[in-house]
């Protein structure tokens, strides 16, 4: 949780300085493309003698050589008496130019530096790149989470096109951004003092002076300077011709050293130290220099900072958005009901403003807030919190000390009720809402209602809930809500295919067209969202505000939409689908279901499946078209009445997108009884596949999947593994109804 805080609010708040660091990152970043792409550098056995030797020959008055990172050589001195910097071809020692640093690449570095303020911008710069580091980090840790552990991290981005566009920014320029972060805190680092770069203080040498009729060694001839390669070289100073007792200075990236310009005997050597070896190493990472390429990658880095910062900004706009703002909301200290909400995208505000209208209209005086300023006034009778559950049992952001607050006031006698919301997909279903209720009882508030837990936001649970709540009351509460739902998109049927099925309840597979949709409705969260097998759709059916979710069993590459439904008596939903013929119109939406979808599997999978319940697994099979080993256990009552997909079962059998098939058939003699069966005949080849790592998916009706939990657990136990292990190492999944 203190990952996401630090993530969200170090954006909004750093994002303008961060702007500025990233768009004269990305200039700058041009700099030594240019350089390399015009630079002369020395042949790989050149020395560093004989290229003085050149220099003497062809420049009078030199006096330093320097080796520019692009691999130019530079020579400066003094030309009758005027200062000068010449770009020298170092094959030859020929002169090619005057050498001049752009002064506007030089403005740029100064603006990304210190924000052209010295000092003081310079430690802004630096308070910059930390908050970058921590941005990076944070942004890494909640990628993870969000993807479904480490191993995924770079696998495909979900979501709405703002959501993809913010994650894959970041699964592009993460590790660049960490690189770029922390080479300039170290160079921060040196330049405030904080490391010492010359550990060594320069050494008190000097050359013999040079007697009248002796001459100074010839350059060509000094050992030091003939074992030095220029490639190696960072600058060489020339003897001044004034001072008999001067010395050879020369740098190089292995260390530095002083040479007699008599008799060419190298006075002192002392090597780079350690951290000199880690400040070269930091500018290059950091620059670019003499690393072109790697210069190209910083830049494209850069650029991925406005993305983030853009696509961040506009995501938490949007979740701020949906949170409404509740009439007839009454200060706490004169409201006899009190409302505390924790949610992370907004939606369980939608049933708070229902219980809160309900409530109202009832004769109460209401008062709903967030959970993290939860406390009681001296009129407070009965206490409501609503709490869903983040990922893996965590808190929604701006509730992440609600604890804290609940564990500091004082329990008093008014009553309390926790309704937790959360996913099955998840082992800590609801862990969040729970850890509330235990920490209201710890502190001995009194119970209006047992805790009582919604999956995904389940409408008709809600409404039962609020029976229970009337009941508790002793009054009629009349509800209206009227769920929070994404903007749904205008779909087509394609076509149909029915299944007489038994039991009066007959099913179909429906195929609906994917509408066309631009770039710029995808961005604002409008039209149909890329989704995958395995993903649900929620279907509007006419005069209805409650949604019903199918399991889909295509992805977005397939072109299509496809579900299938069985009608069952008295379903609103299910009959209307069923009365859809081929050109018939539907209202939809993509709720993505990420802890059951397989992308790219490289371990075995083992599908698991009953009647409907085939039609994620079905999309998975469909979309293995690299052939990774998936096994499929299926169950239903009559291959002549409701065995779905199977003829497309068959035919990814023979093109090996599925590796075997296991199908039972209950209600036909001899069929092989249920799907529970057939894992029992199996059972040998089941531990052989979850020992080689596989993932198991399962989908069907609740009984199905218990039984199926059951029968798995028995055959792993020799193994010493259940269910509840596999659950917790995110390789076993159901998609239940």
């Amino acid at each position: 949780m203190v990952w996401r805080q630090i993530h969200r609010w170090l954006g909004l708040v750093a994002g303008a300085l961060a702007l500025v660091i990233a768009i004269t990152g990305t200039v700058l970043a041009i700099d030594p493309v240019l350089w390399a792409w015009q630079a002369s550098p020395a042949p790989a056995e050149l020395t560093v003698a004989t290229l003085a030797e050149r220099v003497s020959a062809t420049v009078p008055g030199a006096e330093e050589i320097r080796r520019l990172p692009s691999g130019d050589i530079v020579v400066y001195g003094f030309d009758a008496g005027q200062a000068m910097a010449s770009r020298i071809d170092p094959a030859s020692g020929q002169v090619l130019g005057d050498y001049q640093a752009s002064p506007v690449f030089r403005w740029f570095k100064s603006l990304h530096r210190s924000f052209l303020l010295g000092d003081a911008g310079r430690i802004t710069a630096a308070v910059v790149a930390l908050s970058m580091l921590l941005l990076s980090v944070s942004g890494l840790v909640l990628l993870q989470r969000r993807q479904g552990g480490w191993r995924r991290v770079f696998s495909r981005a979900r979501g709405t096109l703002l959501q993809r566009i913010h994650v894959i920014a970041g699964q592009a320029a993460v590790a660049v951004l960490i690189v770029s972060s922390v080479t300039a805190l170290f160079m921060s680092a040196v330049t405030f003092g904080l490391v010492t770069v010359d550990e060594d203080a320069e050494p008190n040498v000097a050359s013999t002076p040079v007697a009248a009729t002796t001459a100074p060694l010839p350059v060509a001839r000094v050992p030091l300077l003939q074992q030095l390669q220029v490639q190696d070289l960072r600058k060489l100073n020339f003897p001044a011709a004034d001072d008999p007792t001067d010395t050879w200075r020369v740098i190089t990236h292995q260390g530095q050293g002083w040479v007699d310009r008599t008799s060419g005997q190298t006075l002192a050597w002392h090597n780079a130290s350690t951290a000199q070896r880690l400040q070269d190493w930091a500018m290059v990472l950091h620059t670019g220099q003499s690393a072109w390429a790697w210069a190209l990658v910083l830049g494209l880095g850069a650029l991925s900072i406005p993305v983030f910062w853009v696509t961040g900004l506009l995501l938490w706009l949007q979740a701020r958005r949906q949170v409404p703002r509740i009439a007839d909301n009454s200060a706490l200290p004169q409201a006899d009901t009190l409302i505390f909400v924790a949610s992370e995208n907004g939606s369980t505000w939608g049933f708070a403003e229902a219980l809160h209208t309900a409530l109202v209209r009832a004769g109460h005086r209401v008062h709903t807030g967030a959970l993290e300023r939860f406390g009681a006034g001296p009129a407070t009778q009965n206490i409501f919190v609503l709490a869903a559950t983040y990922g893996d049992g965590q808190a929604p952001a701006h509730a992440a000390r609600a604890l804290d607050r609940i564990a500091q006031q004082p329990a008093t006698s008014a009553r309390v009720a926790v309704l937790a919301f959360g996913d099955r997909q998840f082992e800590a279903f609801c862990a969040y809402g729970q850890a509330v209720e235990d920490a209201l009882r710890a502190k001995g508030w009194p119970q209006l209602l047992p805790l009582e837990r919604i999956h995904q936001q389940s409408a008709q649970q809600f409404a039962r809930w609020i029976e229970a709540v009337a009941q508790a009351l002793g009054q009629p509460l009349a509800i209206d809500y009227r769920p929070r739902l994404p903007a749904t998109t205008e779909l087509t049927l394609l076509s149909r295919q029915d299944f007489p099925g038994g039991d009066d309840q007959p099913a179909t597979i429906l195929r609906f067209a994917w509408p066309a949709q631009s770039w710029a409705d995808r961005l604002r969260g409008r039209g149909l969202r890329r989704f995958v097998a395995g993903d649900l759709i929620g279907v509007l059916p006419p005069e209805s505000t409650v949604p019903r979710l199918y399991s889909l069993a295509s992805g977005w590459q397939d072109g299509f939409v496809e579900i299938c439904v069985r009608k069952l008596p008295g379903g609103l939903c299910s009959g209307y689908l069923h009365g859809l013929q081929p050109g018939a119109r539907v209202q939809a939406f993509i709720r993505p279901n990420p802890a059951f979808t397989i992308e790219s599997p490289r371990a075995p999978v083992m599908l698991i499946g009953a009647g409907t319940g085939v039609a994620p697994l079905a999309g998975f099979i469909r979309d293995n078209t690299r052939g990774a080993p998936m096994h499929l256990y299926y169950g239903v009552r009559d291959p002549g009445l409701d065995y779905f997909f199977g003829p497309e079962i068959e035919r990814w059998l023979q093109e090996r997108r599925l590796a075997s098939l296991h199908t039972t058939f209950s209600r036909v003699p001899d069929g092989g009884g249920y799907v529970q069966d057939a894992l029992h005949r199996d059972a040998d080849r089941l531990r052989q596949l979850v020992s080689g790592g596989a993932v198991v998916r399962v989908c069907g009706s609740r009984p199905m999947a218990q039984g199926v939990a059951q029968t798995l657990d028995a055959i792993l136990a020799s193994l010493n593994l259940s269910v509840q292990q596999l659950k917790a190492r995110g390789r076993y999944a159901e998609d239940v109804f």
